[in-house]
């Protein structure tokens, strides 16, 4: 469990004043305290605030300063719970710099730059369908969804059912991604959010999730490891008042850079991400709706390299910290900043990954068309067959089907699986049956270079 900070009520009315009266000698020493953050730039949590105080000065005192700091720059956000409680964040530094590196990197833009470099948009989007995959499953297993990333990996990419429900929720948070970037033209209604529910749960445990319903009921806690209540959402009754005051704040227009209402999309999209968490509208299945509206006003807002980065997957590696980040905003008078600072950390990692794939994906298909030609390889492929093998050869676990590649290469079944059993004729492929279906992957890069030795 967390240390809570001190109320407001309970700290003097001045600081200064205290200070004054009781160690003035030391003055000096709190006034290091009277700033947003500390030497470091970080936005620290009173439960670790606490550790850093010098010996002898009073932890509450300097608490107070830095809190009155933060109040001379906060930017005030949006009104949760009944009664309502405000939001609002300061804009520091590690803030600044993530939402520079998003409007530089992650625009539909951007994206179109990688595309050109690559060659063929049509190329890319495939190379890095495996990305899109992640979020879906990554979110999926944030959630406790014990199926393997490659076992999952596979359900997609051959369509079939699921057969626990493990799958079903990973298929779920699949197509409500899907969804997200399909309706992301369309305003935020409270429908939109029901029907993304239904989306992402429908037939994983209907009476356990009741799909698409918001809670009727206070009897919904978030509860930690140890099985300790660290959240009771708002009451239920004036659940769908709220929301629609969300909806209504999410469509409202805060793009004017010069207006004083001036919100970044990426702060918008966190804090969408926290309002669904806080407010709980459903049973279960709440953070994986966040989520989703997440990229959904990413997407709205042109940022559609977001397709190909997940957050869950870092989110995932550390859920206590993610759970603690809720915490720090909710029990600090509403401090949007700990819940922000903590997703653009993330978010910064996750771009980085995105860009280092994408800078090796063109490396590798620099190689991979040097390597085609001097094999005397290249001659013999057909342009989609050059783009399977290629994303084969990014990722050799990969499996195809006939149905996969019609769907990403946007050709008939016939092309598609002309395209597959081409590749197995050339030797660089090998293909099984798998109940009703042909299954294709890539062979071992010692046996194409023995066969193609031979030959």
């Amino acid at each position: 469990m967390i240390k809570r900070p001190p109320s407001s009520d309970q700290l003097p009315k001045s600081a200064w004043a205290w200070i004054s009266e009781y160690q003035p000698e030391r003055r000096l020493e709190y006034l290091d305290f009277y700033t947003v953050v500390d030497s470091k730039g970080r936005y620290l949590p009173f439960d670790e605030f606490r550790h850093r105080i010098p010996k002898g000065l009073a932890v509450d005192i300097a608490w107070a300063l830095t809190k009155e700091a933060r109040s001379r720059t906060r930017q005030w956000i949006l009104g949760l719970g009944e009664p309502a409680r405000f939001c609002y964040y300061n804009d520091i530094p590690a803030i600044q710099k993530t939402k520079t590196l998003v409007d530089q990197a992650t625009t539909t833009a951007a994206l179109a730059w990688a595309n050109r470099k690559i060659g063929e948009e049509q190329n890319f989007s495939y190379m890095l369908e495996d990305l899109i995959e992640d979020e879906a499953i990554s979110s999926s297993q944030l959630e406790g969804a014990a199926t393997t990333t490659l076992v999952a990996r596979e359900m997609i990419k051959r369509r079939r059912e699921p057969r626990t429900m493990d799958e079903r929720m990973i298929l779920g948070n699949f197509r409500m991604m899907r969804y997200v970037w399909d309706k992301r033209s369309l305003p935020l209604t409270t429908e939109l959010i029901r029907e993304l529910h239904a989306i992402g749960v429908a037939g994983i445990d209907d009476e356990k999730y009741r799909p698409g319903i918001f809670r009727s009921a206070d009897n919904v806690v978030v509860e930690d490891s140890d099985g300790n209540i660290v959240h009771q959402p708002p009451i239920w009754t004036g659940l769908e008042d709220r929301l629609n005051r969300l909806c209504h704040w999410v469509n409202t227009d805060h793009d004017e850079i010069e207006s004083q209402n001036y919100i970044h999309p990426l702060i918008k999209a966190i804090s969408i991400h926290f309002a669904i968490g806080y407010e709980h509208p459903f049973n279960d299945g709440n953070g994986r709706v966040a989520r989703a509206l997440f990229y959904w006003f990413l997407f709205k807002k042109d940022y559609g390299a977001f397709r190909y980065i997940s957050i869950s997957n870092l989110l995932k590696e550390a859920a206590t910290q993610y759970g603690k980040s809720y915490l720090y905003t909710e029990t600090d008078e509403m401090d949007l900043t700990y819940f922000v600072d903590y997703q653009c950390s993330v978010i910064m990692r996750a771009i980085a990954a995105f860009k280092g794939h994408c800078q090796r994906t063109i490396e590798d298909i620099e190689r991979f068309n040097k390597w085609l030609f001097n094999a005397g390889i290249y001659a013999k492929l057909t342009e989609k067959q050059k783009i399977v093998f290629q994303v084969a050869k990014g990722n050799s676990n990969s499996i195809f089907t006939a149905r996969y590649v019609e769907e990403r290469l946007g050709c008939s079944y016939n092309t598609a699986a002309s395209v597959l059993n081409g590749l197995v004729d050339l030797e660089l492929f090998e293909k099984r049956k798998d109940g009703k279906e042909w299954v294709y992957r890539l062979r071992s890069k010692n046996d194409i270079q023995n066969s193609w030795t031979a030959s």
